[in-house]
């Protein structure tokens, strides 16, 4: 097969046959297994300084999937992904994530290195992160596909507001 979307379409159906959407492990392992088949997805890399780059490996009735790039200081900023859990898997590079702590004006940070990742259910609020100086390749895959997205903002009156929006708002795939 020549059309890498074809290729990676057939990777997803050998593994995801279920007709249910997957838990928040299922999705870290359906990461890793993808970043341990590069040839699927890394012809699709791209790197933008002006805005992180996306393309949309997958998506079905209980899957997507994504490739992001990420250099300088690009972030998604506060938000939560509505119904849908989901996985990280940093392949190069590296990238922090941010989770607001209660009663603390700080955020939690923890990095993740190229092997490295994370799995969340729908509850998660995040920001996620370029860090260090080496532009950054990660996959993200959820369940049920992303529809919605939360962005937490700083209204006028100095709380904390969320705003909801689709998340082709946010990630449009790649042409």
């Amino acid at each position: 097969m020549n059309d890498p979307y074809a290729e990676i379409a057939a990777w997803f159906a050998e593994r995801c046959s279920a007709d249910r959407d997957l838990e928040p492990a299922e999705l870290r392992a359906l990461a890793e297994e993808l970043a341990g088949r590069p040839q699927l997805w890394r012809g699709l890399v791209r790197h933008d300084i002006d805005e992180r780059y996306y393309a949309r490996l997958h998506r079905d009735h209980h899957v997507e999937a994504w490739l992001l790039t990420w250099v300088s200081a690009q972030e998604t900023g506060l938000h939560d992904h509505d119904v849908s859990s989901g996985a990280v898997r940093v392949v190069d590079g590296n990238l922090s994530e941010l989770r607001m702590v209660l009663g603390s004006a700080e955020l939690d940070e923890t990095t993740y290195s190229p092997g490295e990742g994370f799995e969340f259910d729908a509850s998660r609020i995040h920001d996620v992160r370029h860090a260090g100086t080496e532009p950054a390749v990660s996959l993200h895959i959820y369940s049920p596909p992303l529809w919605r997205m939360g962005y937490y903002e700083t209204g006028a009156d100095g709380r904390l507001a969320r705003r909801s929006a689709s998340y082709l708002e946010e990630m449009v795939p790649a042409e």
